[in-house]
């Protein structure tokens, strides 16, 4: 599933080549997971002014309100001239004056919704209004974080993984951040100390940005929207790599499952 290395990686892939685009046609494919909330045609002539990111969707901020792209579970996005006839699989098209904006979904758990209000709108609030901090943004304030963690009895793990405290620390990332702050993903958050926390705070900051800046991770077939492959995966220390030695002091990584997800973990590196 596309995480918020990956929607970053996406966004910056086109954001300058579609800004300042006037939308020319929107084709739709088969239906994804909610409804496209307007007639296509009404998006014809607006004019794409930004392209941003909140947690794991893109806003296409344009002149008379706001495109939401999710990728789902497998979406990847396409934005160039020439692109060829859509497939079977290719759902979503928005035509511009500066190229076509293509949603791929073998899956279809994917979405773009139009928010004529922008932001505040009904449909953008019910999206976006319950997601956590931005941990690449200054918003992401440690004393807010750890106010979070002393709220929740839940597994470390979890909590990060349900991002209503802080948002794009998928399963993934978890992991690693939970390595390099030295904590056990089954540890209860609350009882985190302040150390710890301190920690947790600083390796989700330097784990998601060295994400951003390897690309991402391509496990099965992420790819940005001009066809780049990410490459995070190759340095995990911890994910995917059970039975393997911890590269900091060569105890075999373990792999346990948390609400149906897997969790990697050095036993002796994390020991609580």
């Amino acid at each position: 599933m596309p995480e918020l290395p990956e929607v970053e990686v996406t966004r910056r892939s086109f954001a300058e080549a579609i800004a300042g685009a006037r939308i020319q046609a929107v084709v739709l494919g088969k239906p994804l997971r909610w409804p496209l909330g307007c007639d296509p045609l009404s998006l014809v002539g607006q004019q794409v002014l930004v392209l941003r990111r909140r947690g794991k969707y893109l806003l296409a901020d344009t002149s008379q309100g706001l495109l939401l792209i999710h990728l789902g579970m497998s979406g990847s996005l396409r934005f160039g001239h020439g692109l060829p006839p859509a497939g079977p699989h290719d759902h979503f098209d928005l035509v511009t004056s500066q190229g076509t904006l293509r949603l791929h979904d073998p899956r279809r758990f994917g979405a773009v919704v139009f928010a004529p209000g922008g932001e505040h709108s009904p449909q953008a609030v019910k999206l976006l209004g319950a997601l956590g901090m931005e941990p690449l943004s200054d918003s992401f304030s440690l004393p807010a974080f750890q106010a979070g963690l002393k709220k929740s009895r839940m597994p470390i793990k979890q909590l990060l993984l349900a991002g209503r405290l802080v948002v794009g620390v998928g399963n993934i990332y978890a992991s690693e951040v939970l390595f390099m702050a030295g904590i056990r993903p089954t540890a209860v958050s609350a009882r985190i100390g302040a150390e710890r926390v301190r920690r947790l705070h600083e390796a989700i900051r330097v784990v998601l940005a060295r994400a951003v800046d390897m690309g991402g991770s391509t496990l099965r077939d992420f790819s940005s929207a001009d066809g780049m492959a990410g490459h995070f995966q190759t340095a995990a220390n911890v994910y995917g790599r059970d039975g393997a030695p911890c590269h900091a002091c060569g105890t075999a990584i373990r792999l346990l499952r948390q609400g149906q997800r897997s969790s990697y973990f050095c036993p002796q590196c994390q020991r609580s």
